[in-house]
């Protein structure tokens, strides 16, 4: 099979494509045959830092679409030509290639008609918003400020959150309003107004936030937490809180993090079974167009290493993926 592989970190230019062998599936995996594959961040994040659990050379991407070709023992719930998609553990071998042996429970069925670049789109954008709106036990009317709105987890979340009923403030860039808008957002925030948190302080004290989702980092997190009510809730999705940004015994909001990756290795079985229902429910929905999966490219396998330099350069308002 082709695949674009790393024998050193760097920047996605390191990618180099090559003819690897094609792995068969152990127990409990699945080979994928892809057919499109999503790029994430973290895609070009761990190219850059590598990581110790890796054998080298090493084939990264932890997202991809296509049909299951071949099954490993002890698994019964998939078939050949089942088409999924799927978010792999950054540790394995990943879906930069034609072949990717996944987890059988984290495989993702889809819908005949869907197309693969749209259900590339799904997992680890749809996953992570899925997670980070779990975390939260809030009733519909629920005032929520997201920032790091503008990119495809805040347009994921978005449109998970509105089916909830929750009202979502969104902090991003101004020439992604309309965008923005129209995903689910109530209001959208111009992140690079210098007053904007200031602005915000005001507001609440007339409208309070149940809950804040950060995907800037920790310190970015912190810093407004103030603006939380009362038992509210502080989502970082981006890094997490080493301590408690507030004073002890005064809105005692809650802190959550999310770490879609950590799934794969403190997950339990029931958890991705209810992860991958959510993972398809969000396929129906962009089959009948209820869900926008964002897509802003669309390139050939050849062009690999070079979609994900744009990623790494932004600005990204939606997904980038890859053919086969």
């Amino acid at each position: 099979m082709k695949a674009w592989v790393q024998h050193d970190t760097g920047d996605p230019g390191v990618l180099q494509l090559e003819d690897r062998p094609i792995p068969r599936p152990g127990p409990g995996e699945v080979l994928v045959r892809n057919r499109a594959i999503g790029l994430n961040p973290v895609d070009w994040k761990f190219i850059r830092w590598g990581h110790e659990g890796w054998d080298w050379p090493h084939i990264p991407g932890v997202d991809g679409a296509g049909e299951v070709v071949a099954l490993g023992s002890l698994v019964s719930r998939l078939c050949p030509g089942t088409p999924v998609a799927y978010h792999n553990d950054l540790l394995r071998p990943g879906s930069f290639a034609e072949y990717t042996l996944i987890p059988a429970r984290a495989a993702i069925p889809l819908p005949a008609a869907l197309p693969f670049p749209a259900a590339a789109a799904i997992p680890c954008p749809g996953l992570t918003a899925r997670q980070a709106i779990e975390k939260l036990p809030l009733k519909p009317g629920a005032h929520v400020l997201l920032t790091g709105a503008s990119g495809a987890v805040g347009g994921a979340l978005m449109q998970l959150a509105r089916e909830r009923g929750w009202i979502i403030h969104a902090v991003g860039s101004a020439s992604q309003a309309e965008r923005l808008l129209r995903l689910g957002a109530a209001t959208v925030t111009d992140y690079r107004r210098p007053d904007w948190c200031e602005r915000w302080a005001a507001r609440v004290q007339q409208h309070p936030l149940q809950a804040v989702i950060d995907m800037v980092s920790g310190a970015h997190a912190a810093s407004l937490a103030s603006l939380i009510a009362a038992n509210g809730h502080l989502v970082c999705i981006q890094d997490r809180q080493e301590s408690a940004p507030l004073a002890a015994f005064t809105t005692t909001i809650s802190l959550h993090e999310v770490g879609l990756n950590a799934l794969h290795h403190h997950g339990s079985d029931r958890q991705w079974a209810e992860l991958v229902a959510a993972g398809s429910d969000i396929a129906r929905r962009m089959l009948d167009g209820s869900f926008d999966p964002q897509l802003i490219e669309v390139a050939g396998f050849d062009q690999l290493p070079a979609a994900l330099e744009r990623l790494k350069s932004g600005p990204n308002p939606g997904n980038r993926v890859v053919t086969l």
